[in-house]
């Protein structure tokens, strides 16, 4: 009934467009886990290695399953009023319709001196993670750079710090942003603030908390073969509940993406570091008396990317190699036996899309996943190649995710 609203009084609006994609795919992805440290008073004797498998059709393999709604009015004067409404769906098992528009919901007014758009939409960082991946970030063959850039959104690199979830990685609500107009000889670019949105108080404990607060801005230049963009964003993560022993949680990200398309063959690059600045409390007892003093810290993650498309007739082959080195903070890792203060995620990506015609695809994608020193990081323990079933873990032993495997054997229709 709602959708239907929206498309009713859309209707009298100068143009509107129903759109959208309904991805499906049989998808298997599996996972493997090593003991790192053995107790040698464990009876019975555990195993070396765990190994997760599953099976699945899942969604959004090649293009991203939804549905929306865009519209524009012409106001004259060369003045436009836009409106884009999208919502994410699961064809997989339709549990998931149109519940929220959460995949973009702005609205936007637009002229001869660009773009000023308000409401939910892509981060100015975020996208060159996926312009410049062949695979765009969707299915088994998303870029590592993505991977574990979504999961520090989520989960401090250090989990004592408990930081709460922030889904300012991909996109941002309650964003104000402005786009440079189309005109200026290729150069194209952005600016984007999102509000928190918290409240501010005098109360002794009412430390305004900036959680949720996103700063960013993009710029590139785009002309026949050649499009390279460069990105730099501030993601506030702190809040209120962390102050007695962490605060002023950010996640600073930086990246430059290229790619030229040479016509047999169109190539793809990215550099990325994304660092994790934040502040502890640590305690010193000197003679006697202790004291206690916050201690600024910053994590690395770097991150490198290369790929290539290759048009075959009809279809399209795809490849990447991906990985993302974690650097802590030294102060993190004094004297400790299984943290030598360094991890590594490295992914290898190979596709192929076949297309029957300008909407319907057929696609396979192959991933391979390898960790290095998995244990010594949450943001990359948890990266795997899709809806994977996790790695394998028996109580009171020390195991680290080693590598992970997933497919992808799909049809994409867009609308």
């Amino acid at each position: 009934m709602a959708a239907l609203a929206v498309a009713g009084v859309a209707s009298a609006q100068s143009s509107v467009t129903l759109f959208g994609v309904v991805d499906a795919a049989v998808s298997n992805y599996s996972t493997k886990s090593n003991l790192y440290a053995v107790d040698p008073f464990a009876i019975p004797l555990v195993p070396g290695s765990l190994k997760r498998s599953q099976t699945a059709l899942s969604n959004s393999g090649y293009n991203s399953s939804r549905i929306g709604f865009r519209g524009t009015e012409d106001l004259g004067g060369g003045l436009a009023a836009s409106f884009w409404l999208e919502a994410p769906i699961s064809n997989d098992d339709g549990k998931t319709g149109i519940a929220s528009f959460a995949r973009r919901s702005t609205v936007s007014l637009s002229g001869g001196f660009g773009e000023v758009r308000l409401g939910r939409d892509y981060t100015a960082t975020f996208w060159n993670d996926t312009v410049f991946d062949p695979f765009g970030t969707n299915g088994v063959g998303t870029n590592m750079i993505n991977r574990v850039s979504a999961g520090l959104t989520k989960a401090h690199g250090v989990t004592s710090n408990n930081a709460a979830d922030n889904d300012n990685y991909v996109r941002a609500s309650n964003s104000i942003g402005y786009f440079l107009p189309p005109n200026l000889g290729g150069f194209y670019g952005q600016i984007q603030y999102a509000l928190h949105e918290n409240p501010k108080s005098n109360e002794l404990d009412g430390s305004p908390s900036k959680k949720g607060r996103y700063v960013g801005g993009r710029f590139g230049y785009a002309n026949g073969p050649l499009d390279v963009a460069a990105a730099y964003g501030v993601d506030t993560k702190d809040s209120l509940t962390d102050l007695t022993t962490t605060g002023k949680d950010r996640l600073k990200t930086f990246n430059l993406g290229v790619s030229y398309d040479f016509g047999p063959v169109k190539l793809f690059g990215e550099l990325s570091q994304v660092k994790d600045s934040f502040n502890r409390n640590q305690s010193l007892t000197l003679m006697g008396v202790p004291f206690i003093y916050t201690q600024g810290l910053s994590d690395k993650y770097t991150g490198t990317l290369i790929g290539a498309t290759v048009p075959v007739g009809p279809g399209l082959i795809r490849a990447s190699y991906s990985q993302v080195k974690y650097k802590p903070d030294d102060a993190l890792v004094p004297f400790n036996f299984y943290n030598d203060g360094s991890a590594r995620a490295s992914q290898f990506a190979v596709g192929y899309v076949h297309n029957l015609s300008k909407r319907t695809a057929l696609y396979a994608t192959l991933s391979r996943i390898s960790i290095k020193n998995g244990q010594n990081n949450a943001g990359i323990m948890g990266v795997t190649t899709g809806g994977s079933p996790g790695y394998g873990t028996i109580a009171n032993q020390l195991y680290a995710p080693k590598s992970a495997t997933g497919y992808d054997i799909g049809i994409r229709h867009a609308f």
